[in-house]
């Protein structure tokens, strides 16, 4: 499993952007994450979503902002992140494991960072 995330970039606050996780083929056997690090700060888990997509989780601070997708045909799983605030400026990690959630990063897989800034 080789994750590639992107999507990151600048946006304003009250903004939108799409980061993508991609893979070359056995994505649909994982559940996948998305976790964040702001620097200075511990690294934090933003959002999850199983293996047929069925199951989804949010941290509290990105609930009703934050939409985890995922479409296995072209393995990628995506984080639409909208109304986004300066305290989502972080890089963001996908990662990929047999199992479900966001408390523990102990995740088999990890793509690259993708650097998202939220300023005006």
């Amino acid at each position: 499993v080789q994750l590639q995330a992107s999507g990151g970039g600048l946006a304003q606050p009250g903004g939108s952007l799409r980061l993508s996780c991609a893979d070359s083929g056995f994505m649909d056997y994982f559940s996948i994450a998305w976790f964040r690090q702001a620097p200075g700060k511990e690294p934090e888990g933003v959002s999850c979503i199983s293996s047929n997509g069925d199951r989804t989780y949010y941290a509290d601070s990105v609930k009703g902002r934050f939409t985890i997708s995922r479409d296995n045909a072209k393995n990628t799983v995506y984080l639409q992140m909208d109304s986004l605030k300066p305290e989502d400026t972080a890089v963001y990690y996908c990662a990929a494991d047999a199992h479900l959630g966001i408390r523990s990063m102990r995740y088999d897989y990890w793509g690259q960072g993708t650097q998202v800034t939220v300023s005006s």
